[in-house]
């Protein structure tokens, strides 16, 4: 039976880590009919959650909040009319609670993740893969289940094998691109601010890397690398104002550049839509994807026996701050995350 207190982490306000105060006996939140209790296991972050910190975060969010989105945990308790789970079950929750109004995402408009119990509709949450530990399954509910939709997400626009695939950097949403897209059969191009992680990308199953520090003009680099110069049939373009111009000049005709995140700051002038017009080519948003989308992601996973990239620095609840920190530091490869003691 569950305790009936619990530790977390709010965020009560923006601008610095001071900010996160970890408070001790909370109430262990109760159960709804339809609802699932999950023991959190593991937590991992994202560039999400250094902006909603930082106060940079676009999007609507609640001042004081429970923060990060992404999860693994155990099934602790099921109401009584939960029939997709029962108490045991290793879970993810799922980014997006299409459940609650406004189908709010986790860890920004409402609580999120970085507590010792939460709960949920059985229908906002997700089976792990069944080789998974706690800490490789909480790497999946936002980061990975982005790269999925991106590639595979637009209807008439799926990745096929034999296709070319653009990524940008070492951050989580691109490694698990690369994966994903090798697995089905792509090539891929990634890019790299670093020599050190060009191996890593390689061993991931990389065929090009191209420094975007040592190219000023990668994507075009990029692009020459495709057959006879055609481009890409998808960009991941997870820099945002530095680096949309990039994946422009690197895209194919008809080709679709997933638009994720704003990592990358410039000082020029961003490409407005019209630019798809003279490029011949689809600029998608992404907002990570939908529960159905996770259980087929789960079941390519499975099938594949892909893993995910997790940095060496792996942190304890109690440093949750200092995990932050080494994430914006950019100290990381892969996913960073934070386990909880049992």
């Amino acid at each position: 039976m569950a305790p009936t207190t619990m530790k977390q982490w709010k965020l009560t306000g923006r601008g610095d880590y001071d900010q996160l105060k970890l408070e001790t006996d909370q109430p262990v939140p109760k159960v709804g009919e339809n609802d699932i209790l999950v023991k959190v296991k593991a937590v991992s972050l994202n560039y999400r959650d250094i902006s909603i910190v930082r106060g940079t975060y676009p999007f609507p969010l609640t001042d004081v909040v429970v923060p990060i989105s992404d999860a693994a945990g155990v099934v602790e308790e099921v109401g009584s009319r939960v029939t997709r789970f029962k108490k045991g079950d290793k879970v993810l929750p799922t980014f997006h609670q299409a459940q609650q109004p406004g189908k709010p995402s986790l860890g920004g408009p409402i609580d999120g993740v970085a507590r010792e119990y939460l709960v949920v509709s059985e229908l906002d949450a997700a089976l792990m893969p069944k080789d998974y530990d706690f800490v490789q399954g909480s790497t999946l509910p936002c980061a990975a289940l982005t790269a999925w939709d991106a590639l595979f997400g637009l209807e008439g626009r799926t990745l096929k094998p034999g296709d070319w695939v653009l990524t940008q950097g070492t951050g989580g949403v691109s490694l698990f691109a690369l994966q994903l897209a090798k697995a089905a059969g792509a090539t891929v191009v990634s890019t790299t601010s670093s020599s050190s992680k060009t191996e890593i990308l390689k061993s991931l199953g990389a065929d090009h890397v191209i420094n975007y520090k040592e190219d000023g003009d990668w994507g075009k680099t990029a692009k020459g690398l495709t057959p006879a110069g055609a481009g890409f049939q998808h960009v991941i373009e997870i820099g945002g104002p530095g680096t949309l111009k990039q994946s422009l000049n690197a895209i194919g005709f008809q080709g679709v550049i997933s638009v994720i995140g704003f990592v990358a700051g410039s000082d020029d002038q961003m490409p407005s839509l019209l630019e798809c017009l003279s490029y011949q080519c689809i600029a998608r948003g992404i907002f990570v994807g939908s529960r159905e989308q996770c259980e087929d992601m789960v079941r390519a996973i499975d099938s594949n026996g892909l893993k995910p990239v997790v940095d060496k620095e792996v942190f304890d609840f109690e440093d949750l701050p200092k995990a932050y920190q080494y994430m914006e530091a950019q100290k990381h490869v892969g996913k960073v995350v934070v386990k909880f003691s049992d």
